[in-house]
């Protein structure tokens, strides 16, 4: 468990694991911990978006990145639980949307659905190598 939460701790290896990300990169240096950011850049519906990410929390089960923007914020939580083999991951990323695109949020959950299915399956395929 220790290994997969170390390893999504460091979130420039969103460019791994989620088919969206294009670019992930630290803005600080040091050991990550609370409070390390990243600029992320990610395409979505065909349409690129930049947001600054922070690690919020970091506990030995449980890690919170908050990405904002000036359009949106982004709040993504991961929680780890042992299993005999291997590791649970409950993955929830909530958005919310600020000005006009608050009005058309309801219309972009199904393809929001559609990415956190290509997410879960690609984070599978990228955990079991380590």
């Amino acid at each position: 468990m220790e290994r997969v939460r170390d390893y999504l701790k460091d979130f420039t290896n969103a460019e791994e694991w989620d088919p969206g990300t294009h670019q992930c990169v630290r803005c600080d240096d040091g050991p990550l911990q609370v409070g390390a950011e990243w600029i992320n850049t990610s395409e979505f519906m065909g349409r690129s978006a930049v947001l600054r990410y922070r690690l919020d929390v970091l506990e030995p089960d449980r890690l919170v990145f908050r990405g904002t923007n000036e359009n949106a914020e982004s709040v993504d939580d991961m929680s780890f639980q042992p299993l005999p083999a291997g590791t649970r991951i409950t993955y929830s990323a909530r958005i919310t949307f600020a000005g006009l695109l608050r009005m058309v949020s309801p219309l972009m959950r199904p393809p929001f659905e559609r990415l956190a299915d290509r997410v879960a399956e690609r984070m599978t395929e990228v955990l079991s190598e380590l």
